[in-house]
């Protein structure tokens, strides 16, 4: 299984197990800075320390999540979030990303997780992965949150999305003392009211997933503790990319939550 982020080993960043931040020639390469792996050949960087051997019981399909979705949700949002037995979630964004890290917040034993989401399939989608509420985005969203955290709002509020709306929807969500982890690429500015989180010591997080759980977590899905299959809707041949492409693009209508592509 590659890896979406590649490592160097050598460099202060890699020791430390932060390979995202990869100073000697890593980080996120593939599809980045070269040509990512949605081809029948492609040439690896760094393959000793940046791909792993499954075992029998992992799947190729199953292996998919482990390369980005599953060590980015887990990593970026529920670990940086610092999410704790008894607390609550909120994940904003029913995506592949956000469906991710309502399984791996599951491990933590959170006694809410809220899913938030445009799409009606999506948030039917998140009550399938194990969130106690799905709701869409709209005037009564906060309220609804609000009412049913005692009035506090969650103590971890996960950005999936990466939109100006979804950051701002989860510094709303937020409680006092609680934290912000954002997971979503933005490609446009977000406003930070600090005028009204300044005071409510709320911790902002950020990140680029570093993949230094991977280990980890393929070992739960080899354990089976992972439904991975659950998150590929839709699978395609190489030949049949832009049917696939046009399939995830319309997923509020086609119900797509992760399209997979295969060499046949």
């Amino acid at each position: 299984m590659l890896s979406c982020i590649s490592s160097c080993g050598r460099c202060d960043y890699c020791r430390a197990g932060r390979y995202g931040q990869c100073r000697g020639g890593g980080g996120w390469i593939l599809g980045h800075l070269i040509d990512g792996v949605q081809a029948e050949y492609v040439r690896v960087p760094f393959a000793d320390t940046s791909t792993y051997r499954l075992p029998q019981s992992v799947t190729d399909e199953a292996a998919l999540l482990l390369a980005d979705v599953l060590p980015t949700a887990y990593e970026v949002g529920v670990l940086s979030g610092r999410v704790s037995p008894g607390q609550s979630v909120a994940v904003v964004g029913a995506g592949p990303i956000g469906l991710a890290a309502i399984t791996t917040a599951k491990l933590l034993s959170p006694s809410l997780i809220v899913a938030i989401d445009e799409a009606r399939t999506r948030c039917d989608a998140a009550k399938s992965f194990g969130a106690d509420i799905s709701i869409e985005p709209d005037e009564q969203c906060v309220e609804q949150v609000m009412a049913a955290t005692d009035g506090l709002g969650v103590d971890v509020a996960i950005e999936a999305v990466g939109t100006p709306a979804a950051f701002e929807l989860c510094t709303k969500l937020v409680r006092p003392g609680g934290h912000v982890a954002n997971i979503g690429v933005h490609g446009r500015p977000a406003t930070l009211h600090l005028e009204d989180l300044w005071i409510k010591d709320v911790t902002i997080t950020t990140g680029l997933v570093d993949t230094s759980s991977t280990t980890t977590l393929l070992k739960m899905t080899a354990a089976g503790r992972f439904d991975t299959g659950a998150f590929i809707t839709h699978r395609f041949g190489l030949d049949e990319m832009q049917e696939a492409y046009d399939v995830f693009a319309r997923s509020a209508e086609t119900g797509a939550l992760k399209v997979a592509l295969f060499r046949k």
